[in-house]
């Protein structure tokens, strides 16, 4: 067994995981983390193709795409039937939507972390978008009220 399977095994150990034949999303998350491993670790890769395979796969893997958007037609569904107003989503990134005017929206462009720990989105997470863009989501630490805490806080 590699140094990364067993590395990843001891890890899931550590984080609550019983191992592969404990019941329930546990049981087989863990199945299935340690499946990738293992063909991770198998392709031999090394210290510099290893965290670009990782960081791609992770990207296409969560739908995001590779290349920056451009806002061309063909890169929307429209979507106007579930809503009063029409209203497009991106096929490349589903989180990126237009409304009629063509302004377009990325909807986790912020992501607020309350003092317990807990990420949430909401209307405050909307950021504009100005094609070609990149998706990227600015993560925030807010206090109880949902004010977002400076240094000095």
């Amino acid at each position: 067994m590699s140094n990364l399977v067993e590395h990843a095994k001891k890890e899931l150990k550590l984080a609550g995981y019983a191992g592969p034949d404990e019941e329930g999303p546990n049981g087989w998350a863990y199945k299935n983390i340690i499946e990738l491993i293992e063909v991770f670790a198998k392709q031999g890769h090394s210290g510099s193709s290893a965290p670009y395979v990782s960081e791609t796969f992770s990207k296409l893997a969560e739908y995001e795409p590779l290349t920056p958007l451009t806002g061309e037609d063909d890169e929307w569904n429209d979507i106007s039937a579930y809503s009063d107003n029409p209203k497009w989503q991106n096929k490349r990134d589903s989180r990126v939507f237009k409304d009629k005017g063509g302004n377009a929206s990325f909807i986790k462009g912020k992501v607020f972390f309350g003092p317990d720990g807990i990420g949430y989105t909401n209307s405050d997470s909307h950021v504009p978008v100005t094609f070609p863009f990149t998706p990227k989501t600015e993560y925030i630490k807010v206090d109880e009220e949902g004010n977002p805490l400076t240094e000095q806080n």
